[in-house]
């Protein structure tokens, strides 16, 4: 996985993947899209950002990132990095 890549790390099944999933594809910001329930190492990947707890969704880029952001928080996340 590419580190310089904004990550979304989620599930199909779970709204607040979609949600932000969808927020992003609305305000046009290319992203790469990982189901932690088929992609072993996307799973892996968020295991180890939470000590080995599987937490999502997750937005990351580079060695950043964020558990369950607020449209808010992505905003300032995607700003910080130049993004959006």
């Amino acid at each position: 996985m590419n580190d310089q890549t904004l990550k979304l790390f989620g599930t199909q099944w779970c709204i607040k993947s979609t949600k932000l999933r969808n927020y992003l594809q609305s305000i046009w910001v290319t992203f790469e899209d990982y189901n932690v329930e088929t992609n072993a190492e996307a799973e892996k990947t968020v295991r180890s950002f939470y000590n080995g707890e599987l937490k999502f969704p997750t937005l990351s880029y580079g060695s950043d990132f964020l558990k369950n952001p607020s449209i808010s928080e992505v905003n300032d996340f995607l700003k910080k990095f130049n993004l959006k």
